[in-house]
């Protein structure tokens, strides 16, 4: 070993020892421990059915999502906005309302005419409407997958001949 190398191998530790551990990326089971966290709040804090009705939506899109987010792409825009909004944006948005009173936050103008519930129940429908789209993305790439192999499955076997109904057909056997 030269001095040259031992003495880039020497900084290149103190470099490594300078920087912060890179967290873990967050599991399946971290997205949905943080919705059940959430959901426990709600209803310890007995949350306006208007917020725990919308949350659910939120969250049930999350739980439906998540088995999918690999069609997606796990490095993907759609996969990280999933897993903030369960472990970020929503427990946020539901907990900036939870700490204000409630009488509060249900009765005073904040944003012109609108009350901090309003304004929570605009967000949580924000959330609601872009995790239904992710939802609806991770569906059609399985959609495609099924049609992509359909194809596959054309080209290696031959064309069914045999209708048997809208969209279905049957090959008899030869």
């Amino acid at each position: 070993m030269s001095l040259k190398s031992w003495w880039e191998a020497r900084r290149q530790r103190a470099v490594d020892a300078a920087l912060p551990p890179v967290p873990p990326a967050p599991t399946e089971a971290d997205v949905l421990a943080a919705l059940a966290d959430l959901e426990a709040e709600l209803l310890a804090q007995s949350a306006p059915g208007v917020v725990t009705s919308r949350v659910a939506r939120v969250a049930g899109a999350v739980r439906d999502t998540l088995p999918r987010l690999r069609h997606l792409g796990i490095g993907s825009e759609e996969a990280y906005a999933v897993v903030a909004t369960a472990m970020d944006y929503l427990p946020e948005a539901v907990g900036g309302y939870l700490r204000l009173p409630r009488d509060w936050a249900d009765t005073r103008p904040i944003d012109g005419y609108k009350t901090s519930l309003m304004v929570l129940v605009d967000q949580l429908e924000l959330l609601a409407a872009t995790m239904d789209k992710i939802l609806d993305a991770a569906n059609r790439a399985d959609a495609q997958a099924l049609i992509a192999h359909g194809r596959f499955l054309q080209a290696r076997f031959g064309q069914p001949t045999t209708d048997a109904g809208p969209g279905l057909t049957i090959t008899p056997p030869t």
